[in-house]
């Protein structure tokens, strides 16, 4: 087992938006770990890890880090969603732990299939679901272990986003079968979210629509989920929405939580500040949520968000054997049910999970 004292050594493959703006800055924020390299093949990708961080190596083909596996303690898959499965299935076959960015995989049997992997090998996998640790998700957790709002009979939540202009990625343009659009990119979010707030779920109903001109996959979607506790979820993801509704609306029948506006520590890492930083995860008092029933609301202060909570609980695994910080099996599930709503979807059925 490595030392406590020990940096684990971190390879990256993939230098976009997830990795450049999510990973690498954490991973670089974590004082158990040590980006060791990136693997980007876009010349100003490369340019950019240089700057940011000029003590990794950069190589161009992920194939460099799994030849060079004993000087490496971890690998995170940060490359388009249809590289995930094969990315993260060579690192293990390398001997390597792994981390992969959401969605897991395209399809719940590929996920299956590197847990299984995993297992086999004895190495740690996990997944990186960091919305698990916005404010608003750690605040709707206090609020309902605090029993305030009574039973739950109906979570609302959504991503919503303004982009009528398509951008030229994958993320747009990518077809289904690689894990494009709203419903793989924001829906894995928000149905990891309400599967860790109400538990599995037994139907699935679900609407998906393209909006902009140009695009392929969908770009306003909706997801209803009956869980099996008896709570009603009702899930949206949109890049057209000029307005934006509730990120939470949670009903319960004492009292109900309404919040909206993003948790700020995505725009603050795009802006290059870390955990650590004055103020960090903290989010001003006008945005806070108000939490009560008619007329008798009050404004209910937003817990600090901790994105480099998930790090910290990957280096203690590799360190001490623990648990990860997301059972992969969750990420499964979420993929379980994003099938389900592609059925939906595309039968216009309500679909049972299995």
């Amino acid at each position: 087992m490595t030392s406590p004292a020990h940096e684990l050594r971190v390879g990256l493959v993939g230098y976009g938006l997830a990795g450049a703006a999510f990973h690498a800055p954490l991973i670089a924020a974590d004082p158990h770990l040590r980006l060791d390299a990136v693997v980007t093949s876009n010349p100003e990708r490369q340019h950019r890890v240089r700057t940011d961080h000029p003590e990794a190596a950069v190589h161009a083909q992920p194939q460099s880090l799994f030849d060079r596996a004993d000087e490496l303690d971890l690998i995170v898959v940060a490359g388009p969603n249809r590289t995930h499965f094969e990315l993260a299935s060579a690192a293990l076959e390398a001997g390597l732990p792994v981390v992969v960015d959401k969605p897991f995989t395209v399809t719940a049997e590929q996920g299956r299939a590197l847990i299984d992997q995993a297992r086999n090998r004895a190495l740690m996998l996990t997944v990186f679901q960091n919305r698990r640790w916005d404010n608003d998700m750690l605040t709707l957790g206090v609020i309902l272990d605090s029993g305030e709002l009574g039973t739950i009979h109906r979570f609302e939540s959504r991503f919503e986003r303004w982009e009528p202009a398509p951008k030229s990625t994958w993320r747009d343009q990518g077809p289904v079968a690689e894990a494009g659009g709203a419903l793989y990119d924001l829906g894995s979010h928000l149905i990891d979210q309400a599967l860790q707030l109400f538990g599995p779920v037994s139907t699935v109903f679900a609407e998906t629509d393209v909006r902009r001109p140009g695009v392929e996959v969908d770009d306003d979607t909706f997801v209803a989920l009956a869980h099996t506790r008896g709570v009603r979820t009702h899930l949206w993801m949109s890049k057209l929405a000029a307005q934006h509704g509730p990120r939470f609306r949670v009903l319960g029948d004492r009292a109900a939580y309404t919040k909206y506006g993003f948790d700020p520590q995505e725009n603050d890492l795009r802006a290059g500040r870390r955990p650590g930083a004055d103020g960090w995860g903290q989010e001003p008092a006008q945005r806070w949520g108000v939490l009560g029933s008619g007329e008798e609301v009050h404004p209910r202060p937003s817990e600090l968000g901790r994105y480099e909570a998930f790090y910290a609980g990957v280096a203690r695994a590799l360190h001490d054997g623990t648990a990860p910080p997301v059972d992969p099996a969750d990420s499964v599930a979420g993929l379980e049910v994003i099938e389900a709503a592609r059925r939906s979807a595309a039968a216009g059925t309500v679909e049972h999970v299995h």
